[in-house]
């Protein structure tokens, strides 16, 4: 047993004084410990004795109780604890330290799934921001769109194909950006502005065809799409570094890939549509109708809602500037598509899609965070048309084309800038 410090009045090795309480005792007064009352024999007399069959002593130690031990649950020597720990059950263990095991195996295996699609996604996103821009996908000319400064985007859209007029830009839309404020601003560019094509050539042209006189149809788009942001930079007095070019037929298979597009048609008509882009191929026309309210439209849909002009009930709809607003309604329907979470499943089929749609001087980088910040429903929106700072003419050749009110360039920048979204 190991020693404790005894007090003197409670050590059980010291002789017991006589009882002074029981004067006819004749000096054998009980002797009590505990509750239990000591026997006269095999005990020595005048010593405190734990009953038989105690391991330890049922007493007071320096104040702590002490519960009686069984035989094997000693403690360490120099303890004071004396009640019994039961000992682990080894298999218990075994389990248990098997079942940390595989656990610890299924997070490694997890973390490395996870870290290994994350690299191949991170190849795919790189590869994709390679294939559509001239500039490399994570750096940025913008200071990634902090600027206080006004980032412009001329946006160019196109049928594509092989056929004559292919690379004719049907689509000219103008996006100014103030990313510190996000106040967007889109101008529409009508494709009969007549103007010189190429610049101070003297030979004069529809504004919609300068992309594909400098691209040689479309076979160097760096050079069709700089060509045409020098020329709106002309026309508009904004300073206009940054283009994208949009082929109709690349756009109609991205809308597919997303699953369609939510549209609010806010006038029906009906139009007539070419059959084929190319008339050689096909020169039949087919009716197409449009009811007012929400549509959900398909990506052949969608192209024929945002290029038809010929309409058959709806003037109006007829209209170059009609047909811009078409094309913003359908433009900014995919942005918003594009942004919602149950359409990142499809995000691989999207940028297959797009690889083939868009082109752009623009980095990913930028383009993304352009797209983020730009607020299409609060922009301001600006059409340039003979309501306003255009009229009607027709060229030599008596193609219907618009000019500026009194050949006055300096009426169209005035009217711009009184109207942007500052």
């Amino acid at each position: 047993m190991p020693e404790y410090p005894a007090y003197p009045h409670d050590d059980p090795t010291e002789p017991v004084p006589p009882s002074a309480s029981s004067p006819g005792s004749g000096g054998q007064g009980k002797l009590i410990i505990g509750g239990f009352h000591d026997s006269a024999g095999g005990q020595p007399a005048g010593r405190r004795q734990p009953p038989p069959g105690y391991q330890g002593y049922q007493a007071y130690r320096g104040g702590v109780y002490t519960q009686p031990r069984r035989p094997g649950t000693e403690p360490y020597p120099g303890s004071y604890a004396a009640l019994a720990t039961p000992a682990l059950r080894p298999r218990r263990s075994l389990l248990r330290r098997r079942g940390c095991a595989i656990g610890c195996l299924s997070l490694l295996l997890v973390v490395v799934v996870l870290a290994g699609f994350s690299i191949y996604v991170l190849q795919r996103v790189l590869a994709f921001g390679s294939a559509i821009s001239t500039q490399a996908p994570l750096s940025t000319q913008t200071g990634f769109m902090t600027t206080s400064e006004r980032v412009n985007l001329l946006v160019l859209g196109f049928g594509g194909g092989d056929h004559p007029g292919a690379y004719l830009t049907d689509s000219m839309v103008l996006m100014s950006l103030i990313p510190s404020s996000q106040h967007t601003t889109l101008i529409s560019i009508p494709r009969d502005l007549w103007v010189q094509v190429p610049s101070g050539s003297g030979h004069y042209g529809k504004i919609n065809s300068v992309y594909e006189v400098a691209s040689n149809d479309g076979k160097d788009p760096v050079a069709g799409g700089n060509a045409a942001a020098q020329k709106v930079s002309l026309i508009t007095g904004l300073d206009v570094k940054y283009w994208m070019t949009i082929d109709f037929e690349g756009f109609r298979d991205l809308i597919n890939a997303i699953g369609g597009i939510d549209v609010y048609v806010p006038d029906s008509f009906t139009a007539l549509y070419p059959k084929n882009d190319d008339p050689n191929i096909d020169a039949s026309w087919i009716k197409v109708h449009f009811s007012k309210g929400m549509q959900h439209m398909d990506g052949e849909t969608a192209i024929r809602y945002a290029r038809a002009r010929e309409s058959l009930d709806n003037p109006a709809e007829g209209t170059d500037f009609a047909r811009s607003a078409r094309q913003m309604i359908i433009i900014k329907a995919v942005v918003s598509k594009v942004k919602q979470w149950s359409t990142w499943p499809h995000l691989f089929d999207a940028m297959d899609a797009l690889k083939h749609t868009i082109y752009t001087n623009m980095s990913l980088t930028d383009l993304g965070l352009f797209s983020l910040k730009m607020d299409l429903n609060q922009a301001h929106r600006i059409g340039l048309s003979n309501q306003n700072v255009l009229v009607d003419s027709q060229s030599a050749d008596g193609q219907y084309i618009l000019l500026p009110a009194d050949n006055n360039w300096q009426l169209i920048i005035d009217y711009i800038r009184k109207n942007l979204y500052n």
